[in-house]
């Protein structure tokens, strides 16, 4: 099968998040089970063209090798891509991100037919390649060169859709029939994610639960009405974890590496974990790590509300995050009420959190909602046993088999499961049982490859 994917960011090229990870993982996944595929993404000022030896194809299009035989190839447009951010800088978003990835869709296009690419399958991805599947439907739609492309849209988080003032509507060369409810148009406002959704052969997001939880008032953000026209072809399949860089046998960051066979050395992590974060004492305390992004939506409120109780339990707390000013303040004062039980790092340390995940005992994600989240997966990898609220991703991949979960968020659901999982803590027998289930699930890039596949099938025959 031919295959394009589509994507603003993709690892290791440019990335701000888990959207880069999965257009820089899948491709390869792909590739390795025989599939025929191209990515395409613009071409960045970050983007180092000695370090990934870009080659030039044309005045405008360079590409480069990734991974195991996917060919990246890069649109170059100094004038829209020349800067230092992807899509805002300090002052906020681009005033002009309509115009940019309006020129990446449909320079997108144009690429294909110039490399004589011709695809089955054009995978795009949120808001910013939302376009594509537009263009293909309309611009397009009699254009032979396409009339066996599909196309398929994946929506990593709703709430990032791409709104524009309506009066900008003639910069995309549409016709203006398409600014209306059943179009591009959203309470007056350009909505790109909306039209991808619209006009997409097949729409899913990075978890079955998401997929449902995106057609309900509470997380549509708006769209649940236009993806429940569509629900017979909304589909939710997890993100994969890259298994080379998230293994306890041969984490380079970690103190000691262990297995699921052999976990002798997972209690030096912790002895090393704590002695780096200044928590010395409380020998046999459970220790519960947290890397997250201080944000509401992760849980911080009812996390706060809950220090109390969880330490007076007997737990200690690492936590490591960037985020919210307001967030860093409340947990350093909690740092400095409970400073035998609590370390806080306010800052993006990549061998520290690692180490979190391999010291740790214990994960917790209090997410209000999840799309799919990583840190449980990588948790679960690393014998740490999550703790998380039932939405999204979370859902779908933590049970009563390998964690705890709790479907009430406030404080006393998230205070409940904490308890539960210290009082497991203390049978031993229970808990190695925990850590060797969590720690044999795959969540392998192949086994989400294969499951895009057989979506890659079915939009083939629409």
């Amino acid at each position: 099968m031919k295959i394009a994917i589509c994507a603003s960011e993709v690892a290791p090229f440019a990335k701000t998040g888990g959207l880069a990870d999965v257009a820089g993982a899948l491709p390869s996944a792909l590739s390795r089970l025989g599939e025929e595929v191209i990515v395409i993404m613009p071409r960045y000022k970050s983007i180092d063209e000695k370090k990934f030896s870009l080659r030039r194809l044309g005045s405008n299009i360079s590409f480069a090798q990734a991974g195991d035989s996917a060919k990246v190839y890069f649109i170059d447009n100094d004038a829209y891509f020349g800067r230092d951010g992807l899509y805002q800088d300090k002052a906020g978003d681009y005033a002009d991100n309509l115009e940019r990835f309006t020129f990446y869709c449909r320079r997108t296009l144009e690429l294909l037919r110039e490399i004589s690419f011709r695809p089955d399958i054009i995978h795009v991805h949120d808001w910013q390649a939302s376009l594509v599947p537009v263009y293909l439907k309309t611009i397009c739609r009699r254009d032979c060169f396409y009339s066996r492309t599909r196309t398929m849209l994946t929506i990593h988080n709703i709430g990032y859709q791409g709104l524009f003032p309506k009066e900008k509507f003639p910069l995309l060369g549409l016709d203006w029939d398409l600014f209306n409810i059943d179009g591009l148009e959203f309470y007056g406002k350009i909505n790109l994610l909306k039209g991808g959704i619209t006009f997409a052969d097949l729409i899913n997001t990075v978890s079955p639960t998401y997929a449902r939880e995106i057609m309900t008032g509470e997380f549509g953000f708006g769209l649940e009405g236009v993806l429940r026209k569509r629900s017979g072809s909304v589909y939710g399949i997890l993100n994969g974890l890259d298994g080379d860089i998230w293994d306890p046998k041969n984490d380079k960051y970690i103190h000691a590496n262990f297995s699921h066979s052999d976990l002798s050395g997972k209690a030096k992590d912790k002895y090393e974990l704590k002695r780096l974060c200044n928590l010395s004492g409380a020998e046999g305390a459970p220790l519960i790590g947290i890397v997250s992004r201080l944000a509401q939506q992760k849980g911080f409120d009812i996390l706060l509300e809950s220090i109390d109780e969880i330490c007076k339990i007997g737990a200690q707390l690492v936590i490591l995050g960037v985020g919210d000013v307001k967030y860093q303040k409340l947990l350093k004062k909690a740092e400095k009420k409970y400073p035998k039980a609590i370390s806080f790092n306010f800052k993006f340390d990549d061998p520290l959190a690692h180490k979190i995940y391999a010291g740790s005992d214990i994960f917790l994600m209090p997410s209000l909602y999840e799309p799919c989240g990583l840190g449980q997966m990588i948790a679960l990898r690393y014998g740490t046993i999550p703790v998380v609220f039932k939405t999204g991703g979370l859902a779908d991949t933590v049970t009563s088999a390998n964690g705890f979960v709790f479907d009430s968020y406030d404080k006393a659901g998230l205070v409940n499961a904490v308890k539960k999982a210290v009082d497991a803590y203390s049978d031993k027998g229970k808990w190695h049982r925990l850590m060797a289930q969590g720690m044999q699930s795959d969540f392998s890039w192949e086994a989400s490859a294969k499951e895009y596949l057989k979506l890659y099938e079915k939009a083939k025959k629409k």
